[in-house]
């Protein structure tokens, strides 16, 4: 576990509450998956109440809640220890994840709540542009668990794509490639089907189950915890064709 470190002077303006948010959003994700083994021992249910702190200098700590009333800023999620043996751990671990991504929303606004309206806008454009904890926590746990598709279905995961484009009948999907990590070249035809971009594997794909086109998860919106419950993908376009019909 990090240290913490003292606290930073207040950001004012937009673009160092986004360095503050990024910053700690980062700790967070690195809490949640470089460091898991080390944050899910701190994590003792038979502690008091902790919270997961993220800090502006991208470091992480479990520790205690503020104790005066109301805090200096927004806390985190009161208690997330108390759960971690009464659920499983992945199950447990998206639910801090969860609320993870709320603390740091609620931070970066309390942030900009002089902000005018249009830096408040382009505060949330620019946060939104980026993975969030969940996002990062999912894209790392199939890569390292080398899935390619949602379970039970045809539908492409995290830089999934086809491993053969003539291997395929009328009524199924391509092969995926079942290793997340293969190396670009073999893949780099594939463009996405919205922004025309190459594919990259540190990228959330997705593929269309009526077109078969692939796309950036980003440019479809969709992301890989959306795609946990999706059994059958229609992208933008065969969606807009079925409704002029």
């Amino acid at each position: 576990m990090e240290i913490a470190a003292p606290v930073s002077p207040t950001p004012r303006t937009v673009e160092d509450i986004f360095k503050d948010f990024s910053n700690r959003r980062n700790a967070l994700v690195r809490a949640l998956t470089v460091d898991v083994d080390e944050f899910f021992g701190y994590c003792d249910p038979e502690k008091e109440n902790l919270c997961l702190y993220g800090y502006s200098n991208g470091s992480w700590e479990v520790a205690l809640p503020a104790e005066e009333v109301p805090p200096e800023m927004p806390e985190p999620a009161l208690g997330i220890n108390f759960a971690r043996d009464g659920m499983h751990r992945r199950d447990w671990l998206t639910l801090v994840a969860v609320h993870s991504d709320s603390w740091l929303l609620s931070v970066a606004f309390f942030f900009g709540a002089r902000l005018n309206a249009n830096e408040r806008r382009r505060l949330f454009s620019m946060i939104n542009d980026q993975h969030t904890v969940l996002e990062s926590l999912s894209e790392r746990k199939h890569g390292r668990d080398n899935k390619s598709g949602v379970q039970n279905s045809g539908k492409s995961r995290h830089s999934a794509k086809r491993a053969n484009n003539d291997v395929q009948t009328k009524n199924s999907r391509p092969v995926a490639v079942d290793d997340a990590y293969e190396d670009d070249n073999e893949h780099s035809e594939t463009l996405c089907g919205t922004c025309g971009g190459r594919y990259n594997a540190s990228e959330f794909w997705i593929g269309c189950d009526i077109c078969e086109r692939w796309f950036h998860g980003k440019c479809v919106r969709i992301t890989p915890a959306k795609a946990e419950h999706i059994k059958h993908y229609k992208c933008p376009d065969c969606s807009s064709k079925k409704g002029r019909q």
